[in-house]
């Protein structure tokens, strides 16, 4: 059962070696994402899962201590998911199985990031996994995903990273999209108020269309709250590079 959720934005630019000389741009948006994830520490779950945006390599599952990298950003820095240090895990001796599945694979650039927060925080509060969603997985996909999820153990809490638009202003990646402000706003009412039915019916093409990248894992986060009774907080809601972030933190 679902017990607590955290929203997070998942820009590079949120690493503070990424971004360089514009980090404190974004110091708000990691405080809140800070904050967030402290939410999710005091919910004593039994298992976090952690669901970003990924193109099609980084799909599926990621197993605790699968490594991410950002030196494509140009920055020498490695993360592993989970807790600190945890080895990539493989299947037990003479089990025939083989390694752990996605142990090999890098983390997709969402789940690097949420890598880098988790190991920010020191995170050890409970296991980790990682899951990659495509963005033109179907909403009735999504929802079910979910809804499996929050199967896994007693307890289960989710880290889910993703953006809102990214057509807020003419030098966005997207350009400016005059639909963008208020797709954006009731994205973020949904998620502060921990809108099940909302996030449920958030429309796949728009949200494509204005290049929301956290559209099938807000989705993702309502089939597993399906029932659970969460209530929400809005932690932060800005647009400093034209895409829309957005925190939240539900319990």
């Amino acid at each position: 059962m679902l017990v607590a959720a955290a929203v997070c934005p998942c820009p590079p630019l949120l690493v503070p070696d990424v971004a360089a000389g514009a980090a404190p741009e974004l110091d708000a948006a990691r405080a809140a994402c800070t904050d967030a994830l402290g939410v999710l520490a005091a919910a004593r779950p039994d298992r976090l899962v952690v669901v970003g945006p990924a193109e099609q390599s980084g799909r599926g599952p990621h197993p605790e201590g699968a490594r991410g990298t950002f030196h494509g950003f140009g920055v020498d820095l490695d993360v592993r998911l989970g807790r600190n240090g945890a080895r990539v895990p493989e299947s037990p001796a003479g089990s025939g199985s083989g390694p752990v599945e996605g142990a090999d694979r890098p983390l997709p650039p969402s789940l690097a990031v949420a890598a880098w927060l988790l190991g920010r925080t020191d995170w050890s509060d409970a296991p980790v996994e990682g899951l990659g969603v495509g963005e033109p997985l179907a909403v009735e996909r999504c929802i079910q995903s979910g809804r499996e999820i929050a199967t896994r153990a007693e307890r289960v809490a989710l880290l889910v990273m993703g953006d809102a638009s990214a057509c807020r202003t003419l030098k966005a990646p997207g350009y400016l999209d005059d639909r963008a402000a208020g797709f954006d706003a009731a994205v973020a009412q949904a998620l502060g108020a921990a809108d099940v039915a909302a996030l449920q019916a958030l429309d796949a093409e728009l949200a494509y269309e204005l290049k929301a990248s956290g559209r099938a894992p807000w989705q993702v986060l309502a089939g597993a709250a399906e029932g659970a009774g969460l209530a929400g907080a809005l932690l932060y809601e800005d647009a400093p590079y034209g895409v829309g972030y957005v925190v939240a933190a539900w319990s």
